[in-house]
């Protein structure tokens, strides 16, 4: 068979594969069932172009089908979803994924490196460790609340009083088990202050030794956490983005458009892309809102009149989309 293009749903141990010619007709339909398998049918066919949906281990076959010397474009489900006909099956799905690779405006995901996975694997943990501290936090103040003990707002507060509500001489209204209990949350609070510290320096030492990194915190409001999600999601030098505003666009920093006729009408801005990423060049775009009004530059007084005009949220998100 003469093989140009595949295009192949991914599952963890199921694989189906449908293939096309230089004609574009069906020349392949095959459904694999082991990982294994599926490298020694594409090392038989290759060099051909592999096309996949940006989903689970999508980014360990594309790196492994390259090894194999094919060329590998990814596509994100949003565009292959129209054209998936009637009831959703695997067959279905891999003619829906070679059907959107043939329309010439479907934009590709760039397969991130080892390294890029490496970056993206420490802050998703570093994040997941401070949403597991927030939950524990908010529980502690909770049940707390039951007994008649109120604590005021802020973790640094919470972690520095607990030791003294639950000591086994304090009268404070809380019982010896719920005092037991809280001694075990608080253990918990200190193992992932200690995980996230140890994070912390991993990611300061990464950021300063990046060349690019480097380069991207002398941009005011992204230090090197949002640096490296920057890395860890396009790479080095972003080839997967035409210019700035493409990229801003992808992060879902631009307004969303319900127009129709000569009627423009803009909405919210359209939150696409990568939620992680938008949310810390936001919050850096928020410290530079804050410190604005204490500079003269030209941007600081951009920033300031953005903020007078639209408030601290929309000239927080305008800066954030600037930066992008």
């Amino acid at each position: 068979m003469n093989i140009k293009r595949i295009a192949i749903d991914l599952a963890k141990d199921v694989f189906q594969l449908y293939g096309v010619d230089e004609k574009q007709q069906t020349v392949l339909e095959k459904r694999i069932t082991s990982r294994s398998q599926l490298k020694e049918y594409i090392a038989k066919c290759a060099p051909c172009e592999i096309i996949m949906e940006a989903c689970g281990s999508a980014n360990y076959w594309a790196r492994e089908f390259k090894r194999l010397g094919c060329e590998v474009k990814l596509i994100a489900p949003q565009y292959v979803k129209p054209y998936i006909q009637r009831n959703k099956n695997d067959y279905r799905d891999a003619r829906g994924i070679m059907e959107a690779s043939f329309w010439p405006g479907t934009p590709y995901v760039t397969p991130k490196t080892v390294e890029q996975q490496d970056i993206q694997s420490l802050l998703r943990i570093r994040s997941s460790y401070l949403d597991m501290r927030t939950k524990v936090s908010n529980q502690i103040r909770g049940l707390m609340k039951e007994y008649g003990v109120f604590v005021k707002q802020g973790y640094k507060h919470l972690r520095s009083i607990l030791p003294s509500l639950f000591a086994r001489d304090s009268e404070n209204g809380l019982s010896p088990m719920i005092k037991e209990l809280m001694e075990g949350q608080y253990g918990m609070l200190l193992v992932i202050d200690e995980k996230i510290d140890t994070l912390n320096v991993q990611i300061e030492s990464m950021a300063k030794k990046d060349e690019a990194c480097v380069r991207l915190q002398a941009v005011e409001g992204i230090g090197p956490i949002t640096a490296l999600a920057i890395i860890a999601l396009v790479g080095s030098r972003g080839e997967g983005f035409k210019n700035g505003r493409h990229f801003s666009a992808y992060l879902g920093l631009v307004p969303k458009q319900h127009s129709s006729g000569q009627r423009e009408r803009l909405l919210g801005i359209s939150k696409r892309g990568d939620d992680y990423l938008r949310i810390l060049l936001i919050h850096g775009g928020r410290a530079v809102v804050r410190t604005s009004s204490k500079k003269a530059d030209p941007k600081s007084m951009w920033v300031n009149d953005v903020k007078t005009r639209a408030g601290m949220n929309k000239a927080a998100v305008a800066v954030a989309n600037k930066n992008a």
